[in-house]
């Protein structure tokens, strides 16, 4: 394959590993959501007025047509049957889209923990685009706090938890923050501030 010239000029050579042919593209939906999310400077202008049905099915719609086109080729039959209960769900939503969009916000998506090169093996691949994360020389592989077996490509699970909130495997909302109980003998020695009433 031939060199442009900007390449040869700055001498960029093509890649050793082929461009990930299955990881979804979702410029789309990441346009869509900004235009209709409550974080958008858009949508402030109308802060009383959220998102309406039709773009929030537009939303789904989106992440379901990606998901659809990663089920086409599926390599395995794991693979298939994930995608096709995340597309179920997305059906669903489609025909009777919530009022407001469920999912996390971006802060969320940055925040979450990112699994070391290192720590991944030969064999590990995403849920949702079924490739091995170590053909990407540089990975970026996120493990959800539900579980931590639960890995994504940030990139394919990204959209999925912007839109729904939940974990794409076992469904648990991640949108709800963990509350921590404190055992009752603590809480009162926590009141007794460095035994200012003992």
């Amino acid at each position: 394959m031939a060199n442009n010239p900007y390449e040869v000029e700055h001498n960029i050579k093509a890649p050793a590993h082929p461009p990930h042919k299955r990881r979804p593209d979702m410029s789309s939906f990441t346009s869509q959501l900004h235009q209709i999310s409550r974080d958008s400077p858009a949508s402030n202008a109308h802060s009383h007025v959220g998102p309406t049905p039709v773009d929030v099915a537009g939303l789904y719609h989106l992440v379901h047509d990606q998901f659809a086109t990663l089920f086409q080729d599926a390599p395995t039959s794991e693979n298939r049957t994930f995608l096709n209960g995340l597309m179920t769900e997305l059906q669903s939503d489609i025909q009777a889209p919530p009022d407001q969009i469920p999912g996390v916000r971006q802060e969320y998506l940055d925040s979450l923990d990112r699994v070391p090169k290192k720590q991944l093996k030969q064999d590990d691949s995403c849920p949702i685009c079924a490739e091995n994360y170590l053909d990407d020389p540089y990975p970026l592989v996120v493990e959800l706090p539900c579980h931590g077996s639960h890995r994504f490509d940030l990139e394919c699970v990204g959209p999925w938890l912007q839109s729904k909130g939940s974990c794409p495997m076992c469904r648990k909302d991640l949108t709800k923050k963990k509350v921590i109980e404190i055992p009752k003998d603590e809480e009162e020695e926590e009141d007794d501030v460095d035994g200012l009433y003992g």
